[in-house]
């Protein structure tokens, strides 16, 4: 359990936690991987979310489950990107969290996710909660912590 006086400077923060959707770069799970592999490449992020209609969070997409589908005995083959889509080879099982959330466990996921999907009760994907955040507010923690 986290000490009640950590967690109250904690959440001084909370509101730099949640990066919201609308500055998340995303697919689509009908997308092309040609797509998905153009904006996984533009954007340098390791894993996008992936929305399905409505803005309906669906899993996380990265670069090697695009470039699994391009290896061949020889050589790469980038013919199949123009057949599959991002829900072919997206990965599903995905840990995600509600807002407002409980610190402890966003604490116990973030050791082994660079970021978690924050899902509305409805499905609808309402943004990201990055270690990087945490980090940085761990960081200040750390240096005006008085003992």
């Amino acid at each position: 359990m986290i000490d009640p006086e950590i967690n109250e400077i904690l959440m001084q923060n909370k509101e730099h936690f949640v990066i919201p959707a609308s500055r998340v770069a995303t697919v689509q799970a009908d997308n092309s991987l040609t797509h998905a592999f153009l904006v996984l490449t533009k954007v340098r992020y390791s894993k996008i979310p992936v929305l399905g209609a409505d803005d309906q969070f669906e899993g996380l997409l990265s670069m090697p489950m695009i470039t699994e589908t391009m290896l061949g005995l020889e050589k790469l083959s980038f013919d199949k990107l123009d057949t599959l889509c991002v829900g072919d080879v997206m990965q599903t099982d995905v840990a995600t969290i509600e807002n407002p959330y409980d610190t402890e466990d966003v604490l116990h996921l973030l050791v082994d996710n660079p970021f978690l999907p924050v899902v509305a009760d409805t499905g609808e994907f309402t943004g990201i909660v990055t270690r990087r955040e945490w980090m940085k507010t761990f960081n200040h923690l750390v240096h005006t912590v008085r003992g």
